[in-house]
């Protein structure tokens, strides 16, 4: 064979190689970024396959799937994760950010002359502990109304028996939504229910659906009401809501 035919040959072979490492070296990238992109990890959003990142969804405050939380946030004691707060579920980020109560809504309570719901106790002995601290990383974002043990708790004003629940954190618990379903009163660390009471009844003012306890994570020695509010979105989740301060609407 000549030289030139020689070289000829070389030239080819080495044009065909590199084709082929190129070739190759493609369908590597192609593999790598199907099931997750280089080094494993796929840019978020870029798809579902493999070893991909995507963003997941926001939890809602009530827990995956808006299930009830395992704690409602308010029930003296806030979850860790998310507010929410023991019940069915445990509520993660994702929570309402909590505000007290604006003009507007506690001129619209306020107006509503709402019971004191721990009977014999009158208003000038209540005091504001809204922003009080709970722990490390949370308020107390109710008011505790202390008591004897067995002391009646009333209804604030009518309403419906949104639900009544057991939990490690506010023990045994009424949820009432008020009238208009727009916000909902919250009664925890009961000593026991009124007899009777069931979900779905309808509460007249001053109504007793409870007696003072110290159910749930009240200090045993420390008969009281832990008592808030929440104004409801629109979905009406007798778990969520944005708690307003007790205080400005019995005050």
């Amino acid at each position: 064979m000549s030289k030139a035919a020689q070289y000829r040959d070389a030239r080819i072979f080495t044009a065909g190689a590199a084709c082929g490492f190129l070739a190759g070296a493609f369908v590597v990238a192609v593999i790598l970024w199907e099931f997750g992109g280089p080094m494993g990890v796929r840019p978020a959003g870029t798809g579902t396959g493999t070893g991909s990142v995507v963003v997941a969804p926001r939890t809602p405050t009530g827990g995956e799937g808006g299930k009830p939380p395992e704690t409602r946030a308010n029930a003296d004691e806030r979850p860790a994760a998310t507010l929410g707060h023991d019940a069915p579920g445990t509520a993660v980020g994702g929570s309402l950010e909590p505000i007290a109560a604006g003009p507007e809504v506690s001129q619209e309570l306020k107006a509503r002359h709402l019971e004191v719901p721990v009977e014999g106790i009158g208003r000038d002995q209540l005091t504001r502990q809204f922003t009080d601290r709970r722990g490390e990383a949370r308020e107390h974002e109710a008011l505790d109304i202390l008591a004897p043990r067995d002391t009646p708790v009333k209804a604030v004003e009518d309403g419906r028996v949104a639900k009544l629940f057991l939990s490690k954190a506010g023990g045994i618990t009424v949820y009432q939504f008020d009238p208009s379903e727009r916000y909902c009163y919250y009664y925890a660390h009961l000593e026991r229910y009124a007899e009777g009471l069931k979900e779905g009844d309808r509460l007249t003012r001053g109504q007793v659906l409870g007696y003072v306890g110290t159910s749930g994570n009240a200090p045993k020695n420390t008969p009281h009401l832990h008592f808030a509010v929440f104004r409801l979105d629109d979905h009406k989740r007798w778990w969520e809501g944005t708690p307003l301060d007790p205080y400005d609407i019995l005050r």
